[in-house]
């Protein structure tokens, strides 16, 4: 069960819309290092991490994937970025599809296992659907309690690569044994197009459906709309644009809005503040600053 943290925390976690320092990052994952090709259809995402937040904290992002986050030495103080007084403490956490920031708490030392999940995964290794988790941070054990034994086996392994490889046979063992179906078909099928540029009309004439099927559909597997399953991946897909080269290398606002979808920087602007909480040039200065 979350523990909420002491009022102290709240009021730490309470001061969150800017940040004084750059969080110090350093992904950690073995040079060489790659998951099981088994894993593929169902993890995106797969690394060990080792950072401290900056005084603030450190935000995640909405996203198309579900993320699970495996800490080691020490629980996260975990909220919604606009709620902060409701933060929990997790030692493992998993979260759904989401339209609004996490803040994970600092300015401790934090290190572990992040796992970004496809629906296929949230399905195969957790056993649910992705609209189950969906607008939701739960301790992993809750939603998954075979993957429980986790925490126990991490803290028994002695370097980034004896995690990695645990977590690796874990999850290996879980898609031998899960059987938490498969993806609707209709889901999977409209999911490349909403990620790119088609409008979700588009998409539903394409594949022969009503939009309201589509809408049904979407909310029963994802637990989001189309419409916002779209409004994320076009988010997605600018946040990757602004890390994929560091410092002077990143293209312009302007050249990463189109080539996202948006109409112009200005709605890229906009869509970021409503997301993300914060411009896009804010974002990269608190947590990339020093990428």
């Amino acid at each position: 069960m979350a523990r909420r943290p002491s009022g102290r925390n709240r009021r730490r976690l309470a001061t969150v819309l800017a940040a004084s320092r750059p969080i110090v990052r350093q992904v950690v994952t073995p040079s060489g290092w790659r998951p099981s090709p088994a894993l593929d259809p169902h993890v995106s995402a797969f690394a060990a991490y080792d950072f401290t937040p900056g005084p603030h904290g450190h935000r995640g992002l909405p996203s198309t994937s579900l993320v699970v986050v495996l800490a080691l030495e020490q629980p996260m103080e975990i909220s919604w970025l606009d709620a902060p007084g409701a933060a929990a403490v997790h030692l493992t956490s998993a979260s759904g599809l989401h339209a609004r920031p996490v803040l994970v708490g600092g300015p401790r030392r934090q290190c572990g296992i992040w796992l970004s999940l496809t629906p296929a995964g949230s399905r195969s290794l957790l056993g649910v659907p992705a609209a189950a988790l969906a607008g939701q941070i739960v301790d992993l054990p809750t939603v998954a309690p075979h993957l429980a034994e986790l925490p126990e086996r991490l803290a028994g392994a002695e370097t980034d690569l004896g995690r990695l490889q645990v977590t690796e046979e874990v999850l290996l063992k879980a898609l031998a044994k899960e059987s938490g179906g498969a993806v609707r078909p209709d889901v999977a099928a409209a999911m490349p197009g909403l990620a790119g540029r088609v409008t979700v009309e588009g998409v539903a004439r394409r594949l022969g459906w009503s939009r309201r099927h589509l809408s049904t559909a979407f909310r029963n597997e994802l637990g989001v709309t189309p419409k916002q399953y779209q409004r994320i991946a076009r988010f997605e897909s600018s946040k990757d644009q602004l890390t994929a080269s560091p410092g002077a290398g990143r293209p312009p606002l302007a050249i990463v809005a189109a080539g996202s979808g948006y109409a112009d920087q200005a709605h890229l602007s906009r869509e970021w503040t409503a997301l993300a909480g914060c411009s896009p040039t804010a974002w990269l200065r608190a947590e990339h600053s020093r990428a």
